[in-house]
């Protein structure tokens, strides 16, 4: 797959890392729709049933790209879908019991999961990494007990963070083996055939239900789900893991607003001193000097281009005025 955005221009670095940065702000905002739209929707519908219906919709476009599956490929799909599928579960079904904008701040802990699991695989872990989970843990019982009691669903959503974790941690070695979207085609298609069993009787029970909120079905589907797929691979050529990690701290920050405009929620004093302490743990965690920066950079860089096919690795130019110039994009197949 070669992938390019001609223009009349080259932009410098600094208007590159921009541009990323916009876009994974964009996919932050998304993700925090997410919350209240799919809690609205269980007022009607089941959460087997939206969530089959979810990953059918957002399936669909990536059909083409299962022509490409060979059996590492399979395998690998097969894998990843069988931690994202129970930690997508987890989600839907905790929205029944907690609220939208705390279910999100909950799923943010996962910023901090990653680097503590990563050092079960030998990675190097510093000591601010597990202080800032310290204080993301204390942030998440303060605000999580300001109904004065721990709800099923925010013991969900502390087991989604904990399986996203592990999805993070495995996805970021699979991504160097595989064209990024085949692989999203067989994670999103295998996750559809687990789901449609799950979900069979409720689907047929709520076929009017369904057709009543297609509308906010497709959004979901379309745009929370097979959206931010490609998004996010476009932001991440332009930004690097450490500073992507850091945007997706925004992510419940969006909920908290989007689920105050569209369900009323919203967070009482001791929810907002400890949403404040998760998004400091998460600032304070994903932190690093500016040595570490410039020395930890180039080598990882390296490491990801190396491992890259050579369509993977072709220079892309942004668009050098959105309100001017046509953005061209190809998919060579």
């Amino acid at each position: 797959m070669t992938t390019e955005l001609n223009s009349g221009s080259q932009r410098s670095p600094n208007t590159l890392h921009a541009w990323g940065i916009a876009v994974l702000l964009l996919v932050t905002l998304i993700w925090g729709t997410s919350y209240p739209v799919i809690k609205g929707a269980l007022s009607s519908l089941s959460p087997s049933a939206i969530f089959a219906t979810r990953y059918v919709i957002a399936a669909l476009p990536f059909t083409p790209y299962l022509r490409f599956l060979n059996f590492s490929l399979l395998r690998d799909g097969v894998f990843l879908s069988l931690i994202l599928f129970p930690a997508s579960v987890l989600q839907t079904l905790a929205l029944e019991t907690t609220s939208a904008d705390r279910a999100a701040f909950i799923a943010s802990f996962n910023v901090i999961l990653v680097p503590l699991l990563g050092q079960l695989l030998g990675r190097q872990v510093f000591l601010k990494t597990f202080l800032a989970a310290g204080l993301a843990i204390f942030g998440i019982g303060v605000m999580c007990w300001e109904s004065e009691q721990l709800v099923l669903g925010d013991l969900l959503m502390l087991g989604m963070a904990f399986l996203y974790s592990i999805y993070i941690l495995k996805l970021e070695s699979t991504t160097l083996r595989h064209p990024i979207l085949p692989l999203a085609a067989i994670q999103l298609w295998v996750i559809t055939i687990f789901s449609l069993i799950w979900a069979a009787p409720d689907l047929l029970a709520q076929q009017e239900a369904i057709g009543a909120n297609l509308g906010i079905l497709l959004y979901i589907g379309l745009f929370d789900t097979a959206a931010t797929i490609v998004l996010q691979v476009l932001a991440q050529r332009w930004v690097k893991a450490e500073d992507t990690a850091l945007m997706y701290t925004f992510e419940p920050i969006s909920a908290a607003i989007f689920s105050f405009l569209l369900l009323g929620e919203k967070l009482g004093v001791r929810g907002l001193i400890g949403a404040a302490l998760v998004v400091v743990a998460m600032v304070f965690g994903e932190s690093k000097s500016q040595g570490t920066e410039q020395n930890g950079e180039i080598q990882v860089n390296e490491s990801i281009v190396a491992a890259l096919p050579d369509s993977d690795t072709e220079p892309i130019n942004p668009p050098a005025s959105l309100p001017s110039n046509l953005v061209e994009v190809e998919l060579d197949l």
